[in-house]
């Protein structure tokens, strides 16, 4: 891509093309003509580039609706084939352990993976590097402690003695020693040299979370264990110990606990709420909230200056300074919980989810921001009904809102509380001009006129036996059924009625399924196997296994896949646009051969004209 620029505006192009490279690598580094078909018509609106490139972009993709008028605060996406359960980070390499059993070591400038330490059967749940980023500590479900040598990716030294899953590892300052915390109730200190456990400390409950840390900032070369200590998490108690294993003190309330490296602050959270002190027993420097969801996970800068807390799909950073703590950033952007998080430098935070992506977020500490500072627009997104014909996009939320958004302008034309508590599945659709909403929470689905407020069904799910609950709820493409998605099997009912019309088993769809509707027609889709569809169009008849799903997936010869938010060419499988950076990973999806449309996690709905895009 060649362009020429005048001097006034080379800081411009300059600081949007850093920007535009981080967060779209992945789609950049796929196909260098995804610049133009997935990164520029992504570009923020009131970015350099994008105005630039306006003309050209006239013949690209068309953003109608949900386009950020501003780079956001996550300068870099990460999208993995497995779910991240932990991260740690070493200068310029940042560790990560998978569901898999394995560790890949990521670049922290290109997000490149560099390596990956397979030896693990198991989640891997802790990871700690040693001081000179060349050792690294792993924990997992498959009940061992590994030391590994990350340069030639071998393991060292397995440690075996847990009877549980070892959910936490840490190394002791004087590098000597190993701490690992389990679903067995106990504590083990390692000898790193010899591998034999010098002890056994006995819990009342699973060890979520253990850590080393000094009483005090001054090394004491006499003694050098004298002030080395050892901090835990269990049930909701932190307790703290010394390296004998003996208690010293009785315990205090807490979910998570962190530690600066290099300064004796250390920070704690419990329900909503996260406390800063200085050193063990010293005073209390600030005290933070975060609201309407507790804390889960919490980290410390290492000059102990920023303080930051994950809480369901959230990330919160905070300034401890004593004389002026104050909130500094929220920032949102995971679809999935946020499980592990760190510094990685002092103007940068990156955190792991559940969404099987790593973000790595900006942090401002010039900015002052309340607590209340974020970009949400409304609850998680649920659900997304796709209405070209009448004009219209119908999302619904965790939180029982309604929206109708106009598909030529993206505006929101009209909002309807549906309920004012969590809905569960949840679906909505126009039918004759009717906004019908349906939810389903404990086994039963009930259909609702969200205008009138009239619930016009109430059904009463038979639960498949040993499935769980109910996977997803969807209103058929013609308005006339509503489809259950269960372990084992679709069944389906008249909204006019409420009588069954028909009901299909499931054998060998795979897991992490989606439900998707097209008229009378259901279809499961999974990462794992093809899509496999039914028609319902009968009442009371037999339900027809459909012979393919090109219809329905692969509309204007491209087949949208939601599992990679990807688009391909249906013929040649060639990736023709993709989602990328902060976009990557929507909650949910319809694709209908010109229009796109996804929602997130983040309440953000976002809507794609493909009718004049030329691939």
């Amino acid at each position: 891509m060649f362009i020429f620029v005048q001097a006034r505006d080379s800081c411009k192009w300059v600081d949007d093309s850093q920007h535009l490279v981080m967060e779209h690598f992945e789609a950049i580094c796929n196909s260098p003509s995804q610049i133009y078909h997935s990164v520029l018509p992504l570009c923020p609106s009131s970015s350099w580039l994008h105005k630039h490139y306006a003309a050209e972009l006239s013949q690209e993709v068309k953003v109608v609706g949900g386009l950020s008028a501003g780079w956001g605060t996550c300068s870099r996406t990460v999208t993995l084939v497995q779910i991240p359960q932990t991260l740690t980070c070493w200068r310029d390499t940042i560790a990560v352990g998978l569901d898999s059993g394995e560790i890949i070591t990521l670049d922290g400038i290109t997000g490149i993976q560099t390596a990956i330490l397979s030896g693990h059967t198991g989640y891997v749940r802790s990871l700690a590097f040693f001081p000179n980023g060349r050792s690294l500590v792993s924990g997992s479900n498959d009940r061992t402690v590994k030391l590994w040598d990350v340069q030639t990716g071998g393991t060292v030294r397995t440690f075996c003695g847990h009877t549980n899953h070892v959910n936490s590892v840490s190394i002791s300052e004087d590098c000597t020693m190993i701490a690992s915390g389990s679903n067995d109730m106990t504590i083990r200190l390692w000898n790193i040299q010899t591998g034999d456990c010098h002890h056994v400390i006995m819990q009342h409950n699973h060890v979520d979370h253990v850590v080393f840390y000094r009483t005090n900032t001054e090394r004491t070369y006499f003694h050098p264990d004298h002030h080395q200590r050892l901090a835990s998490v269990s049930g909701d108690r932190i307790r703290h110990w010394n390296i004998k294993g003996d208690q010293i003190n009785s315990g205090h309330f807490g979910s998570c606990f962190a530690i600066a490296s290099h300064n004796s602050n250390m920070v704690y959270g419990y329900d909503w709420n996260l406390v800063v002190r200085k050193s063990y027993g010293g005073d209390i420097q600030a005290k933070f909230h975060v609201a309407s969801r507790t804390v889960q996970h919490c980290c410390i800068s290492s000059s102990g200056g920023l303080i930051a807390a994950a809480s369901g799909f959230t990330a919160h950073v905070w300034y401890s300074s004593p004389s002026h703590p104050h909130p500094i950033k929220t920032f949102v952007g995971h679809t999935g919980a946020i499980n592990s998080l760190a510094f990685f430098s002092s103007d940068s935070l990156v955190s792991s989810s559940d969404d099987k992506s790593i973000k790595f977020w900006e942090v401002d500490t010039r900015q002052v921001a309340n607590s209340e500072s974020t970009s949400i627009t409304s609850a998680p997104i649920k659900s997304i009904a796709l209405q070209a014909e009448d004009g219209i996009v119908i999302s619904s939320d965790s939180d029982g809102m309604v929206r109708t958004w106009d598909i030529s302008s993206g505006l929101c034309k009209a909002s309807f509380k549906a309920l004012s508590v969590n809905t569960g599945k949840s679906d909505a659709r126009l039918i004759n001009s009717r906004l019908i909403f349906v939810w389903c929470i404990l086994g039963t689905i009930n259909i609702l006129d969200v205008e009138k407020k009239q619930l016009l069904q109430t059904i009463y799910v038979t639960l498949d036996v040993g499935g769980g609950d109910v996977e997803d709820v969807r209103i058929s493409g013609d308005g006339s059924n509503v489809f259950c998605l269960q372990s084992q099997s679709i069944q389906a009912w008249s909204i006019q009625t409420g009588e069954v019309v028909g009901a299909v088993e499931l054998v060998g769809c795979g897991s992490k399924r989606s439900l998707i509707v097209d008229g009378s027609r259901a279809w499961i889709h999974s990462p794992v196997s093809e899509p496999i569809g039914w028609d319902f169009r009968t009442p009371g008849s037999p339900s027809v296994q459909l012979s393919g799903p090109s219809l329905l997936f692969a509309k204007n010869t491209k087949l949208w896949d939601g599992g990679q938010s990807k688009l391909k060419d249906a013929v040649t499988g060639r990736v023709v646009f993709q989602l990328a950076g902060r976009l990557a990973n929507p909650v949910t999806s319809q694709w209908d051969g010109h229009y796109l449309v996804t929602g997130y996690g983040s309440g953000e709905v976002l809507i794609l004209d493909f009718n004049h895009a030329h691939f």
